[in-house]
């Protein structure tokens, strides 16, 4: 019974006070974003709630570590990316722009596990400094190939969309939602 209020789902239990801690049922202490950071970076599951309407707040935490890191002087969003995100809520594609950024960040992430698994080999050879360097030397071969899978991934966005609007069109008479014309006005 105890290790149910600890998990929720398989996942580690935090709770967020009205006095803004958050407690970790697991180890019985209070964490800070930074130990909720950590937790992120060591891919442990985890889900905050608010401790009194036990509603899901883990986005917000996530979000908060986010603009934290942005403030931090390193940041990854630049000012126009942030706009142009902003643009797309409210907006009829915010739902495959979401979809559209989560496969773009593991397509990502699988690049990047893939150059660590093939660095592993190297022992010392793989230390940060070894990766700044090794990046230097390959940064035109870099930025080529993430010019490339952008390519990819705008002409893929293209796509979806010429799909969506010919779906649109096949549908056009029939589509239930769409006004049908009265017959007694074209009589």
């Amino acid at each position: 019974m105890a290790t149910r209020a600890k998990r929720v789902g398989g996942d580690r239990l935090i709770k967020k006070y009205p006095n803004r801690r958050l407690y970790d049922t697991q180890t019985s202490t209070y964490v800070t974003l930074a130990d909720i950071k950590g937790l992120v970076m060591s891919s442990e599951e985890f889900k905050v709630v608010d401790a009194k309407t036990e509603d899901d707040l883990t986005r917000n935490i996530l979000l908060q570590i986010i603009l934290e890191e942005e403030a931090g002087g390193a940041p990854v969003f630049s000012t126009q990316m942030l706009s142009q995100i902003i643009r797309f809520y409210g907006n009829s594609m915010q739902g495959l722009m979401g979809n559209y950024l989560e496969k773009t960040m593991q397509s990502f992430v699988d690049i990047h596990n893939k150059l660590g698994d093939q660095t592993k080999g190297l022992g010392s050879g793989s230390t940060p400094e070894a990766w700044s360097q090794m990046l230097n030397m390959q940064n035109p071969l870099m930025q080529n190939l993430m010019g490339s899978y952008m390519e990819q991934s705008k002409d893929l966005f293209v796509k979806m969309q010429e799909h969506i609007q010919g779906s649109h069109n096949l549908f056009g008479g029939t589509f239930p939602f769409v006004a049908q014309p009265n017959k007694t006005e074209k009589e």
